[in-house]
């Protein structure tokens, strides 16, 4: 990847690259239109500078990665994540305090000298300091103690969840498109009959609405204050529908509209009744489609399920429902945080009754796994 930045330094570089890489992963997740090109580019200017001076590899990726002045604030929220700041290296234009310090401490050699004094050394620093990051956005949610569950709700808090765009029957004045007969009369008219030129239009995408059914009951506990969190981020897009499920069915996206997200759990906390019970997925997923899906919100959308498809109900009513649900929306999802366990098996009676009518089979154990959700969600990825 980074191959026309003419670096060196085998595996040091190649650990660089892969932090940084991440980071690009994670900035594409937040929102930001972090294409190949840009990414080579972002490459090749933190070689240009100093990959071990921070504040060089915040301007590197800020003047590279970001394509307008929306992807500012999600730049910097995502920079303070993976690097493991507490806050934004800029702030209203200004920059952090200290932005030259190092980021890691350079061991002495055996010979007594300090590292520093070689000249030679090739292994940037940034990767020792940035792949605690990139190893994090991979590691299992339900294995994390309390600092690296800290660092991955900010990177959660980060991530935007935008359904595929589909073409409206609405239109709009467009520069090309099918000619629009009544701007074009009302433009003769206005100029006394004489020839004028052909107004146009095109319609206009949108994209499809999300709603997210999230399991809080006992057996996934480990990954619902995760769930939430990446439901939350969600839920800031505005066509997005969150509903935990558990025994009861709780319809949260006004508790998920606060802005902070801590303030956004408590209300959630608040909300839902059914905290760590059982599981009766069908009967939800019955009671979801009879009182909002049918009526609309479901019709054309794309339907997520976070849940790990252990049912206490009957697996036959929750496959009916299901067929029922994949004839209302434009695709049904399923990520399931067991599904990435070594020698997973979609064997459960409810897991397997669900997957026929499934469009999508994803994980849903980690940063990364999210990563590619959201990815799937928004139609760039298949799974």
């Amino acid at each position: 990847m980074a191959g026309g930045t003419g670096r060196t330094g085998g595996a040091g570089v190649l650990a660089a690259d892969a932090a940084l890489l991440g980071f690009a992963r994670a900035l594409r997740a937040a929102g930001v239109d972090a294409s190949a090109e840009r990414v080579h580019a972002f490459l090749g200017a933190v070689d240009a500078l100093r990959p071990g001076m921070r504040a060089d590899v915040y301007w590197a990726g800020r003047l590279t990665l970001c394509g307008d002045r929306d992807d500012l604030e999600r730049y910097d929220r995502v920079f303070a994540a993976c690097f493991d700041a507490g806050e934004p290296a800029e702030r209203h234009g200004v920059p952090a305090p200290a932005p030259r310090l190092r980021l890691v401490v350079r061991e002495a050699r055996a010979d007594g000298r300090g590292e520093e004094a070689d000249d030679t050394a090739q292994t940037p620093p940034v990767a020792a300091f940035a792949s605690s990051a990139e190893v994090l956005r991979h590691r299992d949610v339900a294995d994390l103690d309390a600092a690296e569950r800290a660092q991955v709700r900010r990177l959660l808090a980060a991530f935007a969840l935008r359904g595929e765009t589909r073409r409206s029957p609405r239109r709009r004045p467009a520069r090309r498109g099918a000619v629009d007969p009544h701007r074009t009369v009302r433009e003769l008219l206005r100029h006394g009959g004489e020839p004028a030129l052909l107004r146009r239009h095109s319609r206009t995408e949108r994209p499809r609405r999300v709603v997210l059914l999230v399991d809080v009951s006992g057996s996934m506990t480990p990954y619902a204050d995760a769930l939430l969190r990446f439901a939350h981020a969600a839920a800031r897009g505005g066509r997005t529908e969150v509903f935990t499920i558990g025994t009861r069915l709780t319809r949260v996206t006004r508790e998920l509209s606060h802005r902070d997200p801590d303030l956004a759990m408590t209300a959630v906390a608040a909300a839902v009744p059914d905290w760590r019970g059982g599981t009766r997925l069908g009967e939800l997923l019955r009671a979801f489609l009879d009182r909002w899906g049918q009526r609309g919100m479901a019709r054309g959308a794309i339907v997520v399920v976070l849940s790990d498809g252990w049912e206490r109900g009957d697996p036959e009513l929750l496959g009916t429902q299901m067929r029922r649900l994949h004839r209302l929306a434009h695709r049904v999802i399923w990520a399931n945080p067991r599904k990435a366990r070594p020698g997973y098996a979609p064997l459960a009676a409810g897991m397997a009754a669900a997957l026929p009518s499934v469009d999508a089979f994803v994980e849903g154990h980690s940063v990364a796994a999210l990563e590619r959700l959201a990815g799937v969600v928004r139609g760039a990825d298949d799974a």
